[in-house]
């Protein structure tokens, strides 16, 4: 079992939900974010005063997953949130040692 997680622009949430819908993915979940990469964010005028904003929002999305579905998670995540701009994000795949549902107490791929 994997762990996909995925840092993206908040205005293409929708296209990545819809994205792992389509392939099947019947669960995630998504957290506002504030972070930086090689942008290094940017500079605003407000009121005639310019200031850098250095953590810029972003959304971060967490999918566990079978091994079987790494490939086609990351393949709709990545199709999905791409703009071809600098900032678009990145993909993270982690190693789960163990997933419980809580209600059931299923264990395993059965919790996914």
């Amino acid at each position: 079992m994997k762990m996909v997680s995925a840092v993206i622009k908040p205005f293409k949430l929708d296209d990545v939900r819809e994205a792992l819908s389509n392939i099947g993915v019947q669960g995630m979940t998504v957290t506002e974010v504030k972070g930086f990469g090689r942008q290094k964010g940017h500079t605003e005028l407000y009121r005639g005063a310019e200031y850098v904003v250095d953590f810029l929002p972003k959304v971060k999305i967490d999918v566990g997953i079978d091994d079987a579905q790494v490939e086609a998670v990351i393949d709709a995540i990545g199709s999905a949130a791409n703009t071809g701009k600098i900032g678009d994000g990145k993909i993270f795949v982690t190693e789960l040692s163990q997933i419980i549902r809580i209600r059931t107490g299923e264990t395993g791929p059965e919790a996914v």
